[in-house]
Parts: structure tokens; C-alpha cells; sequence
């Protein structure tokens, strides 16, 4: 019964993205029988490093959507101190809900059953503008923004050239 309440609830939020885009990006499935397996393409913000990228990624969905977040992978290089090196994406909203074992994040900074796929983006598209150097998924990203600005500008000018090329 949950699966079939998460793709009613995945198919709505699709169809509402379809009728009402969103500025910054847009979404579908990569398969069309696949509710599950989304593929976003996020627009590099402008007055951002990212301005002028067009930058895919998936979003893949457990079957208990929405009770827990789905799991965000770039497929496009994105160098970013809130990136792994292997594309995953490391938010508070994407984080299992409930309490940090650390400490660092509260409940409610965490998942919660009330997010969609546009705040899911909206949170990802502020963390380009605003990365989190203090929690990275990517520790050399995060290095470089805190101690050579330019290379780390330099990084990223080249992951922005390289997801125009890649349309």
C-alpha cells in the first residue's frame, strides 16, 4: 500500500512540475516506467560561481517516499565542497529524518515528510550559491574554497564549461 501511495504522491508532483515549471531547473523521468528515477537538470544560479551550467543529476526515490528523502547523484562533474567526488549530494533536508547521532544538524534542518521535489531543488540550487564548508562531502572542494578562492574558481569555471558542452 505505501509503494502505491508514493507513486500516486511521485506522478502528482511530476505532473505539477510539468504544468507549473520552476525557474532554475527542470525535471523528469529518465525512464518513463520508472517513477522512481527522476533526472533533474539544474541551471546554474546567476551571481554564482555556477552561472551559465547546466548541471544533470537523479533523484532516486525509495519506495517509502515521502517518509524518507530521496538520494541526489550528479551526473555532471560538479565541484563543490557539498558534492562527493562521486556526484552525491550532502544537504540536511536530504539526511534521514530524526536526530543527528553528532549533533550537528536538528530534526528539523533533516527530512521531513512535507518536502517536495521543488524544495529538494531550491535547497540544492542555495547550496551552490551558498556551499557549507564546514560539513563537505568533497574535503578538497572545501579546502580549496577556504584557502585559494581562485583555484577553486578556476575548478568550477571548468565544470560549468564543461556541462554547456555536454547539452
Amino acid at each position: 500500500m505505501a509503494v502505491a501511495q508514493s507513486v500516486l504522491l511521485l506522478r502528482k508532483q511530476l505532473a505539477e512540475l510539468r504544468r507549473h515549471p520552476v525557474d532554475g531547473f527542470s525535471a523528469g523521468l529518465v525512464d518513463e516506467d520508472n517513477i522512481f528515477k527522476w533526472e533533474v537538470i539544474i541551471i546554474g544560479p546567476a551571481d554564482s560561481l555556477y552561472d551559465g551550467g547546466y548541471f544533470k543529476a537523479h533523484l532516486t526515490f525509495p519506495q517509502d517516499y515521502p517518509q524518507r528523502p530521496p538520494k541526489m547523484k550528479f551526473i555532471s562533474e560538479t565541484w563543490h565542497p557539498n558534492v562527493g567526488v562521486d556526484g552525491s549530494v550532502c544537504i540536511s533536508i536530504l539526511h534521514e529524518p530524526g536526530d543527528d547521532k553528532y549533533g550537528y544538524e536538528t530534526a528539523a534542518e533533516r527530512w521531513l515528510p512535507v518536502h517536495t521535489v521543488e524544495t529538494i531543488m531550491v535547497s540544492v540550487i542555495s547550496m551552490l550559491c551558498d556551499p557549507n564548508d564546514e560539513s563537505p562531502a568533497n574535503v578538497d572542494a572545501a579546502k580549496q574554497f577556504r584557502e585559494d578562492m581562485q583555484k577553486f574558481k578556476k575548478n568550477v569555471a571548468r565544470c560549468v564549461r564543461k556541462s554547456q558542452e555536454e547539452l
